[in-house]
């Protein structure tokens, strides 16, 4: 199908729930969701953001503005992942453990306020990786209309240039929880370090970045290929390692494969 006849689709199914809690993030997919919530539901359509340890300040300020931009009534919950022991200790499952709590309270949300369905903002391309969260979303009927009217991310990307969205070329993001090595234990700490480590490099000017950690003090960065030349500068360098140093990292390592989704699925 072509964008608009996505689009349209997409439309009609948003239509057909009749009102909605968009579980929003500020990212590419859940900014054009919530947008298209709002131009086809009205007032009957609301944004849920989840405060946590493995969601950036910076993203959380983004999910704010645009609401308020948009006129769109938006609620602040906290996730409280890290004091779910399973979810501390990283297992294989992590993100299913995750979106099951998550999703339970923005259902809770979305029923005390009234809202008959919960929607977020999965795309087909999610398909094609290892992706335990989607089952959770899928036992609590959690419903996916992007993935519905068969969008891709460059669809979205492309429809949300048309409609002036800044996210249409946003860097992809994932929480800071897939940073770490399956079985490593997430702590608020280490978090906190590859957030900071992340911003350092964002900072700098690079756009598409990944700091992963490995046990308590190593850092691997991942950076576009075609950005692995201006990385290993001497004096760029030089100025991260030191930074990163500060946060409390001492190892610091590039990663020469360079920059790509999933890539600690890459360890099982």
């Amino acid at each position: 199908m072509e964008i608009k006849e996505k689009e349209a689709k997409l439309e009609e199914y948003l239509k057909s729930l009749e009102s909605v809690v968009v579980a929003f993030s500020a990212g590419v997919d859940s900014t054009l969701l919530l947008k298209k919530a709002k131009q086809v539901l009205k007032d009957k359509v609301m944004a849920v953001t989840a405060r946590s340890a493995s969601f950036p300040n910076r993203e959380l300020e983004e999910t704010i503005n645009f609401c308020k931009k948009e006129n769109i009534k938006h609620i602040v919950i906290e996730s409280n992942e890290l004091e779910i022991e399973e979810f501390s200790k990283n297992p294989k499952n992590r993100c299913y453990i995750c979106k099951m709590n998550l999703f339970k309270k923005i259902k809770q949300v979305a029923q005390e306020n009234g809202f008959k369905e919960v929607v977020e903002g999965s795309n087909m391309d999610d398909m094609s990786d290892y992706r335990p969260g989607l089952q959770a979303i899928a036992e609590l009927d959690i419903k996916s209309p992007l993935r519905y009217a068969g969008f891709y991310k460059s669809e979205i990307r492309e429809l949300s240039k048309e409609l002036g969205l800044d996210t249409w070329d946003k860097p992809s993001f994932a929480c800071l929880a897939s940073r770490f090595v399956y079985g490593e234990s997430i702590t608020k700490k280490k978090l906190k370090m590859v957030e900071n480590a992340e911003q350092i490099l964002l900072n700098i000017g690079f756009n598409q970045v990944r700091v992963r950690i490995h046990g308590e003090n190593m850092a691997r960065i991942e950076v576009l290929k075609e950005d692995i030349e201006k990385i290993i500068n001497e004096e760029l360098r030089n100025k991260i390692v030191n930074e990163f140093k500060n946060l409390g990292f001492s190892h610091i390592a590039l990663d020469l494969q360079g920059y790509r989704t999933g890539s600690m699925n890459e360890t099982y």
